[in-house]
């Protein structure tokens, strides 16, 4: 858009007026199709390939390995492409179950992305409560809100922690994601609800040992978390500076 503005800069001034509403607005639309057209084709074959390596993995006897992949996913960019890419799969693996070579595989994939996209905002949420001097007084006040949304499956509310903090906190709760998602596979936990968080437990098989999963690997980010951070004994300041 860069490159279309130089390029409208000989144009009349009479047109200055369309420009932002008509010219930008329709070129960057053309281009982004163009584009599209290109890429989605490698991409579609990228998606593709990626899906049945997935799907191999669950069905190869290295399902601990897939859960641990999967819950990872989901916390890698908490709500962007690698989230959206795990999650995606997962419930298409639950509309598609029966083409597994045993549908009980979806239903566990499923089961490893909740618990895996659940931890991150609650690892926030525990570590502002037990390790407040990691944290300046507005990220505590607001940690608290963290509870709510790690128990309704909700990962968003853990980006503005891990936008000011990326390479402390996505490292912290990708590790445990990942053993949340492994652990919720080798408990031999499924989920048919695809999604609700916590207000969907009822559903999910082996329910004592996925919420172990989830409050262990959620106390292994939140230590992870707080271990790295360095304390802030001058933490009261509502302003907030990137220390990465």
């Amino acid at each position: 858009m860069k490159l279309f503005e130089r390029l409208c800069y000989k144009l009349p001034k009479s047109v200055n007026g369309i420009k932002t509403v008509l010219l930008y607005p329709i070129a960057g639309l053309a281009l982004v199709s163009l584009i599209m057209c290109a890429v989605n084709p490698i991409m579609g074959f990228v998606n593709l390939w990626i899906n049945d390596a997935l799907i191999w993995l669950g069905e190869n006897d290295l399902g601990i390995l897939l859960g641990c992949i999967l819950g990872g996913m989901m916390s890698v960019d908490m709500g962007g492409p690698f989230n959206k890419a795990a999650y995606v799969f997962a419930t298409g693996a639950l509309v598609t179950a029966n083409e597994f070579s045993d549908p009980v595989i979806a239903y566990k994939i499923m089961a490893s992305v909740m618990v895996g996209r659940m931890v991150p905002p609650l690892a926030i949420a525990l570590s502002t409560t037990f390790f407040k001097n990691r944290w300046t007084e507005t990220e505590r006040k607001n940690g608290a809100i963290n509870y709510i949304f790690g128990l309704s499956f909700i990962t968003e509310g853990a980006i503005p922690y891990a936008a000011v903090h990326p390479l402390r906190i996505i490292p912290s709760c990708v590790v445990g994601s990942a053993i949340a998602g492994g652990l919720s596979w080798m408990f031999g936990c499924t989920l048919f609800a695809p999604h609700g968080g916590i207000f969907v437990v009822a559903t999910v098989s082996h329910p004592l040992m996925y919420l172990l999963a989830l409050a262990t690997d959620s106390v292994i980010s939140m230590l992870l978390i707080s271990i790295i951070r360095k304390p802030k004994f001058l933490c009261d300041k509502d302003s907030v500076k990137s220390e990465d």
